[in-house]
This record gives structure tokens, sequence and C-alpha cells, in this order.
């Protein structure tokens, strides 16, 4: 194994560890694809598409395909920055460092239609948490003026956001609501159109609490439920980074793949135990000289509240060096705000909070949900609280609540003879709530006490 208690070197040459977040629906549903009833191989809509074709898309924003799992919904790339997953009806591409991400969305864009008859477009997002060197991002990615300018040339109903403060931490969002041109409200891309788009932003202070209603955005309700939670850190602790170098090779020694490297990773720091093993299909990567990635996808039903199912996915990106550390996780399966029954099941978003800080130990750290509005009014209420009420309050009951963390090596000695992992506790910097059109979002932002 070629990873571990090492020295952890310094690269001259910063890395931009944050991802731009690029979602695009071609259709409501896998049901509303033209090929549903007609699966070639299993596969429909976009996963038909050649992974040459990819391949092709993705020279055009730099980057290259690593690995590939194929799972019953969901083909999960990973790339040599971040990943790309595609769906039958939608297509979710994530890259970090100065990758050209939206210059693969008219590409993208042609090869839906090409090769999936999909020529219009249910819905776009576009987001990422604000660049640690901006200076050195190129083509439209150099400020978010320049990315919603470059977006709003090709949707006609798009609108921009800043959510946090805006001289600090803070996410951008980008997004599109469905049009009136289709039977499903399905969008032609198009030439820009004018419209307001001012940014809405919280205020400065400790810990601001803003709740915004969109009043002037077309309510929607997707036909498929759509979950995402983010956990975006930085400045992750010494211990935490230094299981993600590797070791100069040893002489005469055949080298472990990267593959193996990051799998044997994963296990070690519990990356693996995320969510349950017999539910999960881990692909990881482990870079050289420093760097890791990994995606999962996830068989899910047993635990969600609501009886249903399906294929999800989770994806983590790492870069350790001291100065700009960063680590993300994002995760697509709905997570239940009441306690889990049994480490057999899904973790509730509570546990796997704090599983995930646990592992990277940030000094700062982001949160956010993005959970359409069938879920946000059905899912658990209690006196009325709403999913991202009760997810806020899970946020901050995970981070700043004292606990003991039991662990098998590496913590200090109790009296009572187990061992105790060092924990870290958070104040909470920033709460906000967003209503848009068809969906609700959760923000919050913590740092290390």
């Amino acid at each position: 194994m070629a990873v571990g208690d090492y020295y952890l070197p310094y690269t001259s040459t910063p890395f931009e560890g944050p991802e731009k977040l690029l979602e695009i629906w071609f259709a409501p549903s896998p049901a509303h694809v033209p090929d549903a009833h007609a699966p070639k191989n299993g596969r429909i809509g976009l996963r038909n598409v050649p992974k040459q074709v990819w391949e092709d898309m993705l020279d055009i924003v730099k980057c290259k395909v690593l690995s590939v799992i194929e799972g019953e919904e969901t083909d999960a790339y990973l790339l040599s920055e971040s990943s790309l997953f595609v769906f039958p009806h939608r297509i979710i591409l994530k890259t970090c460092g100065t990758t050209l991400n939206l210059l693969g969305l008219p590409r993208i864009l042609e090869i839906a239609h090409k090769f999936a008859s999909l020529p219009s477009v249910y819905r776009c997002f576009y987001s990422r948490k604000s660049f640690m060197f901006p200076e050195r991002q190129l083509g439209p990615h150099r400020e978010w003026k320049d990315e919603v300018s470059f977006l709003d040339a090709i949707f006609p109903n798009g609108a921009a956001y800043t959510v946090g403060k805006v001289n600090g931490d803070h996410w951008l969002l980008y997004l599109t609501t469905p049009g009136q041109s289709g039977a499903n409200g399905e969008t032609a891309p198009s030439s820009p159109i004018s419209f307001s788009s001012s940014p809405l932003h919280s205020e400065n202070g400790e810990e601001n609490e803003t709740n915004h209603t969109l009043q002037n955005i077309e309510i929607d309700t997707p036909f498929t439920q759509d979950y995402t939670i983010e956990i975006l850190m930085s400045n992750l602790s010494h211990k935490a980074r230094e299981s993600f170098f590797l070791a100069p090779p040893v002489q005469d020694t055949p080298s472990e793949s990267p593959s193996v490297i990051g799998r044997t990773l994963s296990s070690t720091i519990g990356i693996s135990d995320l969510f349950p093993p017999h539910l999960t299909t881990l692909d990881a990567y482990a870079f050289d000289p420093c760097g890791y990635s990994s995606n999962a996808l996830l068989k899910w039903g047993d635990g969600i509240e609501d009886g249903c199912g399906g294929e999800g996915y989770y994806t983590i990106h790492v870069t350790p060096e001291e100065g700009w550390s960063y680590a993300s996780f994002e995760c697509n399966v709905p997570l239940s705000t009441s306690p889990s029954s049994s480490a057999k099941d899904i973790p509730d978003l509570h546990t796997l909070i704090r599983r995930v800080v646990d592992i990277f130990q940030p000094g700062r750290l982001s949160l956010t949900l993005f959970i359409s509005n069938a879920n946000n009014n059905n899912a658990e209420e209690d006196e009325d609280e709403t999913a991202v009420e009760a997810a806020q309050r899970t946020f901050k009951s995970a981070l700043t609540a004292q606990r003991s963390v039991s662990c098998s090596s590496g913590g200090s000695v109790t009296g009572d003879g187990s061992e105790q992992k060092d924990h870290m506790l958070y104040k909470r910097t920033d709460k906000i709530n967003y209503q848009f059109g068809g969906y609700n979002l959760a923000f919050a932002s913590f740092e290390f006490r």
C-alpha cells in the first residue's frame, strides 16, 4: 500500500479544488425519453450514447475519463478532474481545476439531440462554490457574470443567484425553469433574451438567517424526485490530509495501480463505510503525488420512510495540499432526518454528515440541500417543519453538539478502556433557506470553533 504516514510534499502551483457543477435534464424522468419502451441492451436515452462521444466532449472541457462503472440506471465516469454521471434523461458534469465546464454545454446539447432524440432541455442547473483562485480560471469561468452571460446566450428562461456572504464563502447558482413550448414544459435552447436576474445574497453577520421566496418564478414539480446534498470542505486538518499523499515507490517493487490504491485508501479511512458496503459499488483513484477521487453507485430503499427506492450515487474529490486543501462530498440518495434503526440501513442525514466530517476534519465547510418541492412538502414534518427546516436543524446538531466518537485505532484511551477519536466542534456562520420554482434550498456554513 503506497499511502499512509508520510511527509506532505509542497506543491508550488495552487490547484482549484472547488468544482463547477453542470446538470442538464432533457426530460422530467426516464419514462419520458423517446425510447423508454424500446431499450437497447437494457439501456435507454442518453445511456445509449457511445463512450467515445462523451470522451470527445470532455476534450473540449479539458479532462479525461479514468474509469467507468455501469449500473442499472446510471453510468458513473471518474474523470481526471472530478466526475460525469449519465442517466437516461439527464447528465451531471462536475469538474475542478481550470477545466472549461461550460464550453462542453453546446456539444452536450448536440449529443442529446443526435444520439437520444432529445432536442430540448427540461431544466438546467449550474452551480459552484466561490473559487479560491479566480484569477487562474479561463474562458467564461473568470467571473460569475461571464458564466451567467454564457448561459443566458443559450437559455431564454434562466436566473442567477448568489447564496451566502459575498465577501466570504458563498454558493453560486444558475437555473432554468420549464418553458411553455412543449407538453412537458421543455425549453429549446435559443439566443439570449432580456430579463432581470439580480443576484440575491445574504447580509454579513456571525450567524445570518435568511428566507427568500421567489414569487415571479413559475412553480413546477418535477416528475421524479430530486434530492442532492453537498458538503464542501476546506482547511482540512494535517491528519486528514496526510492520507492523500502517495509515498515514493519502493525500488524493485511492483507498484499498485491508482485504482487499487484508491480503493484501499477508501477502506482504510472509512469512505467505504459511509454507506452499507453491500449496497455500494465503489470506484476510486489515488493521484500521484497527491489527490483522490471516487464515485459510488448505491442501491437504496431500505430505511427510507416513503418506501421508494432506486439507484443513487455519491462522489468525493480531495485536494490535500496545505494552503488550498479542499474536499467535496455529493450524494443524491434521499436521507431521513430521523435516526436510522440499523447499521445495515442507509444512514440518516445526521449520521452521514458526522461520518464525512470526521474523515476530512475541515476548518470550514458549507452544506447545501437542494430538494424538489414534492419532497419538501411531503417529507418528515414535525409541527409543520418542512424538509429544509429539518435539514437545517440536522446540520446544526451534527456539527455543534458535543459527542464521543469510538474508534479502533488512532485515538486516546479513556478510563474504561475504550478509545476515543478526536472530533471537531463548529459554530454556524450562515443559515439561508430559498424557495425556487419547483425546488427548495437549505444552505449553511460552519467554522471550527
